[in-house]
């Protein structure tokens, strides 16, 4: 290691190896995906932080993901000290900004720390000239009247068992609640798990059969995203059916190699032309610039996740306009955080990153009008 230049390694190693990797005295340190410490206290991020180096660089493009904490522990690498000691930082400038939206303090924070970000945007022409526009649009999908009526039986059933319960329990039966009407929205057959025939059942499906259509007959290629890998499953069976083309899916259970063969196909010219990923598996580090079409068939309502999967399309390599469209059922619970979502992008925008909104914490009047089904989600 010493008679080397330039030392690669990796996150997991670093952590593993921290004693060795502790004793050179490294001229520079440069964290790649430096979102991977964001938590300062796992193992990986106080090895990497315990390496000494006279010049440090974290390169990130989610700097954060969900909590301001986040930026934190990636400052306390670049800049030790610079933001004080952690639980300083969380009631001086966490807590004011992610509760209360406090523009004096994000203002401040982003004072302190602008001297040591250099942000670059994919949008900025003067540092990517050969990289196209991106057109980002959410689609409203309407709720079929079966669709509506489970959706409704869910909130009466749920909202009668979260008034009476509290605590752990009560936040387990809200985000189950969550779950179970996002189930809903992307299909009934999702949420009863019942083997069922998917076609004329729900808004979303009717939607992307539209889209793909169009997509396919001029010859071009789609990325869809899903966060549930079983709800991929289906999709694959059922758009292969649908359009007697070859769909390939991707999720957490591929291995790197069948990974690799499938980026390659779809990327190859005459290759599949529909590629369905589960948000987690097909988020980060692949490039799919064959595609000029990314759906967000549910919503990982995090920007930086759902950003980071998009990216997969639209990075330097594209050479078309890459057209984003973001699902969203009309009149539920999925049109409501969707607001909350640009209340979020405000908050991001406002210091490099975004703080979450727990939907926990809401009071049960709060969930009530959140999940409360309005008028027009059908369309008959």
């Amino acid at each position: 290691m010493h008679a080397a230049d330039l030392v690669v390694t990796t996150y997991s190693v670093a952590a593993r190896d921290a004693f060795e990797l502790a004793g050179v005295d490294w001229h520079r340190v440069v964290i790649d995906e430096a979102q991977a410490i964001k938590n300062a206290s796992t193992r990986q991020a106080e090895a990497v932080r315990s390496l000494p180096a006279r010049h440090r660089i974290a390169v990130t493009g989610t700097p954060v993901e969900n909590r301001l904490a986040d930026l934190w522990s990636i400052m306390q690498f670049a800049n030790p000290g610079l933001l004080g000691p952690a639980a300083t930082f969380r009631k001086k400038f966490a807590e004011p900004i992610e509760r209360h939206g406090d523009a004096e303090v994000a203002a401040r924070l982003r004072r302190m720390t602008g001297p040591f970000v250099l942000r670059r945007l994919k949008t900025d022409s003067s540092i990517i000239s050969d990289l196209p526009e991106k057109l980002e649009m959410e689609v409203l999908c309407n709720l079929t009247a079966e669709q509506a009526s489970l959706y409704q039986a869910v909130v009466d059933d749920m909202m009668a068992k979260i008034e009476s319960s509290d605590g752990m329990e009560r936040r387990g039966l809200v985000l189950a609640t969550m779950t179970r009407l996002k189930q809903i929205c992307n299909h009934p057959a999702q949420l009863l798990r019942d083997g069922s025939a998917l076609p004329g059942r729900s808004g979303k499906l009717a939607r992307l059969e539209e889209i793909l259509d169009e997509v396919l007959a001029a010859g071009e290629k789609a990325l869809l995203f899903t966060q549930y890998a079983e709800f991929g499953g289906m999709l694959r069976g059922h758009l292969s059916a649908r359009f007697g083309r070859e769909v390939l899916y991707l999720h957490g259970g591929v291995g790197k190699a069948d990974r690799d063969t499938m980026v390659t196909r779809f990327q190859s010219t005459g290759g599949p032309p529909l590629f369905v990923l589960s948000l987690k598996a097909g988020g980060t580090g692949l490039t799919l610039t064959a595609a000029n079409h990314v759906v967000h068939v549910d919503r990982w309502w995090n920007p930086a996740v759902e950003d980071q999967a998009t990216d997969r399309a639209f990075r330097i390599g594209q050479r078309r306009r890459v057209q984003v469209r973001k699902f969203v059922c009309a009149g539920t619970v999925e049109e409501k955080v969707a607001a909350m979502i640009a209340e979020k992008r405000s908050l991001a925008a406002s210091v490099v990153g975004s703080g979450e909104q727990w939907v926990t914490e809401l009071s049960t009047g709060q969930l009530r009008e959140l999940f409360a089904l309005e008028t027009g989600a059908v369309v008959e």
